[in-house]
């Protein structure tokens, strides 16, 4: 039973890939890692032994500490952690209980390596719409928090690519991995082979490539996103604004993905065999 030091894979998953969602931290050691080299989507890997060293960065903020059973190290790491001033659990059952629950795991061997800073750079055409806002998103909420991307002009995109050490995605090329293929979108070439596939996200793919490859009878809300996109593009001159803003318009339509299909509104609003209720028409 989850504590208020703990908390259990169910619950942790309902939280990952909302804006809120606690820092994850993982800190099995190399050899545990080795033996199953996957992560908890958006956790990000920390030595357990440098905790003193690392950890005052997660002052005031929540923490989920991960290593391989649940047991010592991610117990040991969060009471540092909450000693520090995070409000820092572990999880319940560690990697190995999320991999038994089914749920899906961040393949690591598809990120790009991280600069000194740690975060991974990535860089796309300028003038985003659709895919080059989704993957960001999806980047960001689930693979790398810290992600930096770079809006540079298309024919710029390999060479900034080459000189700064970033990783081009959705630019044409058979040479280009991180893009279309064939009917799926960036996105879908993200959310497989990152190994991300939820019913949520799978949903969601859907709508981005309906919006994005002109198949708007993929999804019904595949023209809503559309028109949304476009706008937003009109809205704003400045791609990194663009793209704060489109991280709303994500964080939402994953949302409604989750756990919000099946609500529907009407107005005015009647009750079997009642009447309207007075007032509401004048």
């Amino acid at each position: 039973m989850s504590s208020n030091t703990s908390i259990s894979s169910d619950r942790l998953s309902r939280l990952i890939g909302r804006p809120a969602c606690p820092a994850l931290i993982d800190v099995c050691t190399d050899a545990d890692f080795a033996c199953d080299p996957r992560l908890v989507p958006g956790a990000i890997r920390r030595p357990h032994q440098d905790v003193n060293i690392w950890g005052p960065a997660y002052a005031g903020r929540e923490a989920v500490v991960i290593c391989q059973k649940g047991l010592k190290l991610s117990e040991g790491v969060a009471a540092w952690l909450r000693y520090l001033g995070c409000d820092a659990r572990h999880l319940e059952g560690g990697a190995l209980g999320w991999a038994k629950a089914g749920l899906p795991m961040l393949v690591t061997a598809r990120l790009p390596l991280a600069g000194a800073d740690g975060a991974t750079l990535w860089v796309t055409r300028a003038r985003p719409k659709i895919d080059r806002i989704a993957c960001p998103w999806l980047i960001r909420r689930f693979v790398d928090p810290a992600a930096v991307f770079l809006f540079v002009s298309a024919a710029e995109v390999r060479g900034v690519a080459e000189r700064f050490g970033a990783t081009p995605f959705d630019l044409e090329g058979e040479d280009q991995f991180w893009s279309h293929r064939g009917a799926s979108c960036t996105f879908d070439v993200m959310i497989a082979e990152f190994g991300l596939s939820s019913e949520p996200l799978l949903r969601l793919a859907r709508i981005v490539r309906g919006a994005d490859t002109a198949r708007l009878d993929l999804e019904p809300e595949a023209a809503g996103l559309l028109a949304l996109s476009l706008g937003l593009s009109r809205m704003f001159s400045d791609d990194l604004r663009q793209l704060a803003a489109g991280m709303t318009l994500y964080d939402a339509l994953f949302r409604w993905c989750a756990d919000a299909t099946a609500e529907t509104h009407n107005w005015p609003a009647r009750k079997a065999g009642g009447t309207i209720p007075a007032g509401t028409l004048s």
